[in-house]
């Protein structure tokens, strides 16, 4: 069985969860506080009064829906936001978060210890939405290949770089299905040093391809098995599905990379909570990284 392990993201300059419950938790994204809906904080908040710039009002629907309510103009527009050397916009999406991923950052920063020691790395980013997973990757010295099925994604990942003074890193951005692209480089015999990979629950590629999470992982994790090798380093998979299991997908990553020298771990990525130090749980994962 694989080792379980919580890669926990803690309250920094540009990200801070100040407080959580109720079904709800309260952010701060630099000096700009945001309200969203977060069905995993069962237990009642620290406070119970909290002052927000924006507030996302869910809809009826459990799989999307909803409005921001903005109580300021602080959260109306973009702003700059910074982890490491990577600068990215923050902005209110219609999607309630707000265009990164702060749970991420214990995974960059495990992603770049990886391939600290590897020669001019090559690194996949499937699903890479803004590219701020790309863009931490590529400060640490890989060649990146982003891939989204969002051409507004893809532009919004380049504006990124272009705030981050990274738009002359060898970076190929790719508007294409993710699960489509992978299969193709596993035939043209492509490999990578290293692969991140988000899938949503639900997508629809560019050219009318369906994503269903559960249906399409196994071959695409097979797909992404197919371009690592014993050279490489990391294969990173998080799930925002909470209806799946991390023992599922550390199961589905075991049966692919058994043969590859290294191991399996599998677990959940937490967001610490600043008032009362609980870790509020966001995704699981399931990743295979190379000893030695």
């Amino acid at each position: 069985m694989p080792d379980f392990l919580t890669m926990i993201s803690e309250p920094r300059g540009d990200y801070r969860l100040l407080d959580s419950g109720g079904g709800r938790k309260l952010e701060a994204y630099g000096d700009v506080r945001v309200i969203r809906p977060e069905p995993q904080a069962m237990w009642s908040p620290a406070s119970g009064d909290w002052q927000a710039d924006a507030e996302f009002l869910p809809g009826a629907d459990e799989d999307g829906g909803g409005r921001w309510e903005h109580s300021s103009s602080k959260a109306e527009g973009k702003w700059t936001l910074n982890w490491e050397e990577v600068s990215f916009a923050a902005y209110c999406t219609p999607f309630r978060h707000l265009g990164y991923f702060p749970d991420m950052a214990p995974v960059w920063d495990w992603m770049c210890a990886a391939i600290a020691d590897k020669a001019d790395p090559e690194c996949l980013n499937l699903f890479g939405y803004t590219g701020v997973g790309t863009l931490a990757l590529s400060a640490a010295g890989a060649r990146m290949v982003h891939v989204d099925a969002s051409k507004k994604s893809v532009n919004a990942a380049r504006g990124n770089a272009a705030l981050s003074g990274m738009e002359d890193r060898p970076v190929r951005w790719i508007v294409e299905d993710a699960a489509k692209f992978a299969g193709r480089e596993g035939r043209r015999g492509r490999r990578y040093d290293g692969i991140i990979l988000d899938p949503p629950k639900y997508g629809r590629g560019p050219g009318g391809e369906i994503w269903h999470l559960e249906e399409g992982l196994p071959g695409l994790i097979a797909d992404c098995r197919a371009l690592l090798d014993e050279n490489s380093r990391f294969c990173f998979l998080t799930v925002y599905a909470v209806r799946l299991s991390a023992l599922a997908i550390g199961g589905l990553m075991e049966e692919h990379f058994g043969d590859l020298l290294g191991k399996v771990e599998i677990g959940e990525l937490a967001v610490r909570e600043e008032a009362r130090g609980r870790l509020l749980p966001t995704a699981i994962f399931a990743r295979w990284s190379r000893e030695g």
